[in-house]
C-alpha cells in the first residue's frame, strides 16, 4: 500500500476512535475518580465542581460508577491524542502526492531533463527497462496445442490466454512464465510476473488450473509454501487464481486483484 493510502486508511481508524469516545462521553457522568490507598486497599472517590476537596468516597457496591469515572478519564486522553494526530494526518493529505519526487522530473523541459540524473528513477522508465530484460521461459512440447493472445504470444491454456489478453487490454505489462528461483524448491516459473506501480518490486501471478487433480493439486500446494518461505506472500507479492473442470476461470476476481495490486 502507498503511504498516501496507508495515511487515509489510519485517518479513517482515527475518526472511527473519535467518534465512539465523543459519543461515550456524551452519557458520562460527571467530575472524575480519584484512587486512594488505605491499609493495602485501593479506595474510589468521586471528585466535582463544588464538592469535598478529596472527592466523595465510593463504596464497592458502586464500583461500576468508578469503572464509568475511570472510562471517562480514558476516553478524554484517547480523543486528545487521535484529535492532534488527525489534525497532523490533515494537514499532511492536503498536499501530499505518492509520486512527487518523481513529477518533479517529470515536468521538466525534455532537453533539460536530458542534463539531469534523477534520485529516483520514474516508474514507466523502470518498466521499459524491466520488460526488455532477456529471459528464457520453458519450451513448449512439439505436440502441444497452439493456443495465442490476441497480440500473438502463445500460452498454454485457454484460461492463459484470457487472462494476458484482459492484461494487454488495460495496458499491464508482464514477463509470461519468467524463471524464479524458490529456494530449496528450485526453479518455478510464474504464470505471469508483474512490475508494481506502487512499490517498484516483481508481483507473480499464479493461475493453478487443474486443482481437481490430486498430484497437480499437491504440487501447487508445495509450491505455494515455498513461496512463502522466499518471503513472496498471497495478497501482497504473490496474487493465487484458481480454477478446477467445473469451476472456471474467475475472470470478475481477477480483475478484482488487477485493479488492487497492479493499476
Amino acid at each position: 500500500m502507498e503511504l498516501k493510502e496507508r495515511l487515509d486508511k489510519e485517518k479513517q481508524r482515527l475518526i472511527r476512535v473519535k467518534e465512539e469516545c465523543e459519543q461515550k462521553l456524551v452519557d458520562a457522568p460527571g467530575g472524575f475518580l480519584r484512587l486512594s490507598k488505605s491499609g493495602g486497599y485501593v479506595q474510589y472517590y468521586h471528585c466535582k465542581k463544588g464538592g469535598r476537596r478529596n472527592g466523595e468516597y465510593i463504596p464497592k457496591e458502586k464500583i461500576e460508577f468508578a469503572k464509568q469515572l475511570a472510562q471517562k478519564t480514558y476516553n478524554k486522553k484517547v480523543l486528545n491524542i487521535v484529535s492532534k494526530r488527525l489534525n497532523q494526518l490533515e494537514s499532511i493529505l492536503k498536499d501530499y502526492k505518492n509520486n512527487e519526487i518523481e513529477l518533479i522530473y517529470l515536468k521538466e523541459q525534455p532537453d533539460r531533463r536530458k542534463l539531469i540524473e534523477p534520485v529516483e528513477i520514474p516508474y514507466q522508465q523502470q518498466l521499459e527497462e524491466w520488460v526488455k530484460e532477456p529471459y528464457a521461459g520453458i519450451p513448449f512440447r512439439s505436440d502441444a496445442t497452439v493456443i495465442t493472445t490476441n497480440n500473438g504470444m502463445r500460452v498454454r491454456s485457454k484460461s492463459e490466454k484470457i487472462m494476458a489478453d484482459y492484461f494487454d487490454s488495460v495496458g499491464l505489462k508482464y514477463k509470461y512464465e519468467c524463471p524464479l528461483e524458490l529456494k530449496p524448491y528450485g526453479i518455478v516459473y510464474p504464470d505471469f510476473t508483474f512490475l508494481s506501480p506502487k512499490t517498484g518490486k516483481e508481483i507473480y501471478w499464479e493461475h493453478e488450473g487443474m486443482m481437481d487433480n490430486p498430484e497437480y493439486a499437491r504440487t501447487a500446494v508445495m509450491k505455494i509454501k515455498s513461496y512463502e518461505s522466499n518471503g513472496i506472500f498471497p495478497g501482497e507479492n504473490l496474487i493465487l487464481t484458481f480454477e478446477t473442470a467445473t469451476s472456471v476461470i474467475d475472470m470478475e476476481l481477477v480483475k478484482v486483484f488487477a485493479e488492487k495490486h497492479l493499476l
